[in-house]
This record gives C-alpha cells, sequence and structure tokens, in this order.
C-alpha cells in the first residue's frame, strides 16, 4: 500500500515594500500615510521626507503587511496626487498550502 502526498501550491505574498514616490505638497506626510495604511492587509506605513520644492515632495515609503496589493497602492496614491518613481526594496514571503 502506498501513500501519496498531495501536492504542495506554493504562493508568495509581498510582506514589505519600499518606494520613492514623487506626491503634492498636500496632503501632508500625517494624512498621505494614515490613507495609506488604511488600505487591506496593510499594517504599518512610514513616509520620510527625502527632499521638497515649492509644489512637490520626494518621499520614501515603507508598507509593511501580509500580501500588499501594489496594484492598489500604486492606485490610492495616484488618486492623493503622488506617482512611484521606484520600487528601491521588497520582501516577499513564501506561504504554501496543500492542494484539495
Amino acid at each position: 500500500m502506498s501513500f501519496r502526498r498531495k501536492p504542495l501550491k506554493v504562493q508568495h505574498s509581498i510582506k514589505r515594500v519600499v518606494l520613492d514616490v514623487l506626491k503634492l505638497r498636500d496632503p501632508p506626510l500625517p494624512e498621505f500615510a494614515s490613507t495609506l495604511c488604511s488600505l487591506p492587509n496593510v499594517e504599518d506605513v512610514k513616509v520620510s521626507l527625502v527632499e521638497i520644492d515649492q509644489n512637490t515632495e520626494s518621499v520614501k515609503v515603507t508598507i509593511e503587511g501580509r500580501n500588499i496589493d501594489l496594484d492598489n497602492v500604486q492606485k490610492l496614491m495616484k488618486n492623493h496626487g503622488a506617482v512611484i518613481h521606484s520600487i528601491d526594496e521588497v520582501v516577499v514571503q513564501k506561504e504554501s498550502s496543500i492542494n484539495p
């Protein structure tokens, strides 16, 4: 008698991402960070000012959570006058589950 194991389905989820972002000066940083933190699966947001000029701010945004959806992050930022210049760091976690 042989026992067969069911294959594992491997998924990856983003748990941390660091973004280089150009945003309008309004909304202010605390409001911008709070808005990002309201996204599903986002647990922590850190926004650091890198450079400022008359109308815009360059910021470094660190988002931590579980299974972060970058498309949702990008859409929310765009709706608040911000654009992602680059993804400077990403941490991905492997999640395994048994296939039915």
